[in-house]
């Protein structure tokens, strides 16, 4: 029966969804809630290429192999809660009895010794099969679509127009950029919610498709006058409008500094943190690149790495033609710096030009899933987010616009940002609800791993950080652990999410809300314990903000509140 049943769940890969309703198919919902979201990763409403495993970002994977998927699977049906499953880079590899309150789960992703922390060294053991990229919430089963990154991008725009334009609105304001994959494909739909009118270039005319068909963008373009005449018109009219255009970054932005194209911002989330999957060099045409990519990665990589130059060195020129241009976190500066562009970092990283105050407070992307399937849970939980934070302009914005801007894919989902404190009560408000019967099913809580304190990443998260201990890599570690000892049903530590290889370590967490009074004490340990990390960390490297925020909450930081 149990082989039967791991067929039916995972046997077609193109088939795969996660079941919806209250029925259990593993022992409690503490295994059941890892159950579905692993399946949720894999469905083809929300991974970009589930036939290989792929869920987002180039080569993230949800697990190493589709025997590999089987056996987690199968290992989850009889996973009992006093056990501890640990999977190895997509691979489950033992069953250990712990206890209760200790997580369900424990991954760890493509973590290679420093000195062999090299995309060549990866791919070589990643070609052994002996390890795969998680990417950031692809191997941790919490990605939940596009709008995993939604809020956060809308945060990242909004915090780009108080600084630059003194409000956090972009009505009349132009943004460009490119990339509308699994991370990039937010940038469209953050960007009409914030007022923009934005132009998004994009080599995968399946990626456009896409996101038309989720209404993450508005219109395509049939050129690039086409798509300036569409954008120009809606900016000064003050009207939100997202608009893409087929074609490749490395050809284009050069073509609109040529022409002396000016937008109020300028960004990008092409893959290139990965040059070999993630990033086309304009001299391949797309429907060359994977055979040019199989038949000689060595060239390709070469093509990309010029590509990508050309790429950086228009944003830079956008610079001096007076852009606001900012690095979106994919490792494009670093890339280019590598091949040979000196000046590539002439433009900061998204997190140190807007985000680290709110780091600073422990406020970081915080999300939830209805495990019922049912879209009335989310609702829900919405309204109850709203009266719970009235004082939260920008959530309140945010909560207001996602019911008829999103559109859920695979099992509903919201993503909001929270802090220290918040969290906790939000995650108390949720288990109430479950508790009450107004959600018909348990909940699962988590976040992105691009989080105040999960993260280290010199060329993002932790990019200039106070007193440079940008590459330190402590912090994610201690997060992990803390997560796993207050009691998270799954912890994960990743290498290489976002940036690549050899660029970042990072840890995630996720917590079940099912409804229990025990599980209230629970929440409140991991939901304050994950945020405060990121305060701590924030506090140690000098910043009076972080450090206002531990002595408000109450944290014991030694040296600094005590």
């Amino acid at each position: 029966m149990t082989d039967a049943r791991v067929e039916a769940l995972v046997g077609d890969l193109g088939r795969i969804r996660a079941p919806r309703g209250t029925k259990l198919n593993a022992g409690s919902w503490q295994t059941e809630a890892p159950l579905r979201m692993l399946l949720n990763n894999l469905d083809p409403e929300v991974a970009e290429h589930p036939e290989s495993l792929v869920v987002y970002g180039g080569s993230g994977r949800a697990a190493r192999s589709h025997d590999a998927l089987r056996e987690i699977v199968r290992t989850l049906l009889r996973l009992r809660d006093d056990e501890t499953l640990l999977v190895q880079s997509g691979k489950p590899v033992g069953v250990f009895r712990t206890h209760a309150g200790a997580p369900r789960v424990l991954l760890a992703n493509a973590l290679v010794v420093p000195a062999w922390a090299t995309w060549d060294e990866f791919r070589r053991l990643e070609r052994e099969g002996l390890t795969m990229f998680g990417q950031m919430t692809a191997g941790s089963w919490i990605y939940i679509g596009t709008q995993g990154i939604l809020q956060g991008t809308y945060q990242t725009f909004c915090a780009a127009a108080e600084a630059h334009f003194g409000a956090p609105d972009l009505a009349g304001r132009t943004i460009l950029t490119a990339g509308l994959g699994g991370m990039g494909g937010a940038q469209p739909l953050a960007a009409t919610m914030a007022g923009a009118a934005i132009l998004c270039v994009e080599v995968d005319q399946r990626s456009i498709d896409r996101r038309l068909a989720t209404r993450y963008v508005d219109e395509q373009a049939t050129d690039l006058d086409d798509a300036l005449a569409r954008v120009r018109a809606a900016a000064a009219e003050r009207r939100p409008l997202s608009v893409a255009l087929r074609g490749n970054a490395a050809v284009v932005l050069p073509e609109l500094v040529a022409r002396g194209e000016t937008f109020d911002l300028v960004t990008d989330q092409t893959a290139a943190h990965d040059p070999l999957t993630g990033y086309v060099p304009a001299e391949v045409p797309f429907e060359e690149a994977a055979g040019l990519r199989e038949r000689d990665p060595a060239e390709y990589q070469r093509l990309a790495a010029a590509s990508i130059v050309t790429h950086v060195r228009a944003m830079v020129e956008l610079v001096r033609m007076g852009c606001y241009v900012f690095d979106y976190g994919n490792n494009l500066r670093g890339e280019a710096y590598r091949a040979g562009l000196s000046e590539a970092f002439t433009y900061p990283g998204f997190v140190p030009a807007y985000i680290r105050p709110l780091f600073c407070r422990g406020i970081g992307p915080f999300r939830w899933v209805a495990l019922s399937g049912d879209t009335a849970d989310i609702e829900a939980i919405d309204r109850e987010l709203r009266a719970l934070f009235p004082d939260d302009a920008l959530l309140q914005r945010w909560l207001e616009l996602a019911p008829t801007r999103v559109t859920f894919q695979g099992l509903p989902a919201r993503i909001c940002w929270l802090g220290y404190g918040d969290r906790a009560r939000a995650g108390l408000a949720i288990n109430a609800l479950v508790r009450s019967g107004r959600v018909a099913a348990p909940v699962v809580i988590g976040r992105d791993h691009l989080d105040s304190g999960s993260v280290a990443s010199p060329y993002r998260e932790t990019e200039a950080m106070r007193d440079g201990s940008d590459a330190i890599a402590d912090w994610p570690i201690l997060n992990a652990l803390l997560n796993t000892a207050a009691g998270a049903t799954w912890v994960s530590v990743h290498h290489g999410g976002g940036v690549g290889i050899g660029n970042s370590i990072h840890a995630g967490m996720v917590v079940v809300a099912d409804g229990t009074q025990d599980t209230d004490e629970r929440l409140e340990r991991v939901l304050a314990a994950d945020p405060g990390t990121g305060v701590m960390r924030h506090a140690d490297a000098g910043y009076e903000e972080a450090r206002e925020a531990a002595r408000a909450g109450g944290l014991d930081l030694p040296g600094v509140t005590t």
